[in-house]
């Protein structure tokens, strides 16, 4: 054995899988398993020293049993409920999690989106960049302003708005907090709902999809892709939403329809979308968003390359290595960071 045997587990691509894997430190000995079956990850867990737990995946007594050489359980992200903690008690086996800096960065992102929307930015500084004449301007006090010059309308408050969310991972809990600040009711919707301690903790309300579309006045999309989620957001969704409501995107772009969302802006039902992700990237130029967004700002359409996640100054690789640091400070004997057990 090169080092000591890591057991990497995620729900993510293959594209992630290498990033992870490339930023693994020299000292582990990574085994990447990608939602495995019950015996798959049995059979690898009597070499395991440490157990690496991505987004998701229950981290049971018969895990934590059925590896006798474990030392750490490191959940990824900031979910832990999933993760029996009385067990690795017992066991002697330290638990800690590690923040997700992509998914920070996506919920950061996500409420750019919306805030865009909702004051409608494109417009505003359309009007703040053009020539036209609106009249006299004189120097401004605290008496002498002229208050919305260009008579602009719809533009709104995110206080007080019932946000919903469709795919509810760490992404959706880091905006869940976010949103937490601006008084938002947040709906969500997953495939398994948590438990109603983590909805209390993150302050959401669980409930079904349509429900969800009916009764928010954002919706936001964080699905990721799968077969069965194909275009699953389309026509019949988007007249489902009421009528003004906006919708935003940082989940799978395939997710979406992307012409009949341009048609609900067209036809006056939506009142603004926002996309960081698209069907086909990089954009093509016949995009019906795309040619929505040129037509002009009064659209209300926002659209940005795939960049929600950032763009780390040294790249993914030296993004993702930061997420071993706790395995590290544990083989050489330091406090773990955001230790639970």
């Amino acid at each position: 054995m090169s080092g000591y045997r890591t057991l990497f587990v995620t729900e993510r691509g293959q594209r992630h899988q290498r990033a992870a894997l490339e930023a693994a430190p020299r000292e582990l000995d990574v085994v990447m398993l990608c939602r495995p079956a019950p015996d798959e990850l049995r059979s690898h867990l009597a070499e395991a020293v440490f157990v690496i737990s991505e987004r998701v995946g229950v981290v049971g007594a018969d895990v934590i049993s059925a590896a006798p050489k474990l030392k750490l359980v490191l959940r990824l992200g900031s979910l832990t409920h999933d993760i029996d903690l009385d067990a690795a008690r017992a066991a002697g086996v330290a638990v800690s999690w590690w923040p997700q800096a992509g998914a920070i960065a996506v919920a950061e992102h996500v409420m750019m989106q919306i805030l865009a929307l909702i004051k409608r930015l494109r417009e505003a500084e359309a009007v703040a960049l053009a020539a036209d004449d609106w009249g006299p301007s004189r120097r401004t006090d605290s008496d002498t302003f002229a208050y919305n010059w260009s008579h602009r309308n719809d533009i709104g408050s995110l206080r007080g708005k019932t946000v919903g969310i469709l795919g509810f991972g760490e992404i959706g809990v880091e905006l869940a907090r976010r949103l937490a600040g601006w008084e938002c009711t947040v709906l969500y919707h997953r495939r398994r709902r948590f438990p109603p301690r983590v909805e209390q903790q993150l302050k959401i309300v669980y409930a079904e999809r349509d429900s969800l579309l009916a009764e928010s006045d954002i919706v936001a999309n964080l699905l990721p892709y799968s077969r069965d989620g194909d275009q699953s957001l389309g026509a019949a969704q988007f007249v489902a939403m009421k009528h003004g409501a906006l919708f935003v995107s940082c989940g799978s772009g395939s997710v979406v329809d992307e012409a009949a969302l341009a048609d609900g802006i067209r036809a006056g039902h939506l009142g603004g979308v926002a996309l960081d992700t698209f069907e086909w990237e990089p954009l093509k130029p016949d995009n019906p968003l795309r040619q929505l967004a040129n037509e002009g700002p009064h659209w209300n359409v926002v659209l940005t390359p795939h960049i929600a996640g950032g763009a780390p100054p040294k790249g993914v690789t030296s993004f993702r290595a930061t997420e071993y640091e706790p395995i590290l400070k544990c083989l050489r004997g330091e406090p773990v960071p955001n230790r639970l057990v």
